[in-house]
């Protein structure tokens, strides 16, 4: 894997590992927390918890979790930092992928948000959903509280002759 494309923070878990069900507390590290702040463009992050519960569901498993954190986005009119405590709840359904001949081809675009998501070579990774589910709870326009966004005043045209004239001597101008 190219390492400028790396995830932020990972925790992978085999579909043969999770059995009845299975739970887990995801607590980054420094580094980790890092790369977070780096990956959603924050100013910090103090602190990240994920408290994931993956059990079996209809068609396959589900992720229930809860993200906790304490961190700064920085206002996008002061470009100050502006603390934001998130706690959250989420829960997002997990299917295999189905079995298709190699030569039948079907391409399904589906715009549905309740659409399960694909488990991919068998692996699922709590550690990416901690953090999407963290970048789905943060505004993607922070404002600090009474910040307003003021247009400037376009600048009236200034014809070239005008700057000529200012150029001008107050004697060329008394010149009848």
């Amino acid at each position: 894997m190219n390492p400028d494309h790396r995830l932020p923070f990972s925790d992978v878990v085999r579909i043969n590992e999770i059995g009845a069900g299975l739970t887990r507390t995801l607590v980054p590290d420094d580094a980790a927390r890092a790369l977070i702040v780096k990956a959603l463009d924050l100013g910090s992050l103090e602190r990240f918890e994920a408290e994931l519960a993956l059990v079996p569901g209809r068609a396959g498993w589900t992720l229930n979790g809860r993200v906790i954190a304490r961190l700064e986005q920085i206002c996008g009119i002061t470009l100050e930092p502006l603390p934001v405590a998130i706690d959250e709840r989420f829960s997002v359904e997990l299917v295999e992928p189905t079995e298709r001949e190699p030569d039948e081809v079907e391409v399904e675009i589906t715009l549905d948000d309740d659409a399960p998501d694909v488990i991919e070579d068998g692996r699922i990774d709590l550690g990416q959903y901690a953090v999407e589910q963290l970048a789905l709870t943060l505004d993607p326009f922070p404002r600090k509280p009474g910040a307003e966004f003021v247009q400037p005043e376009e600048p009236a045209e200034i014809s070239p002759f005008a700057v000529l004239k200012a150029l001008r001597t107050k004697d060329g101008d008394e010149k009848s």
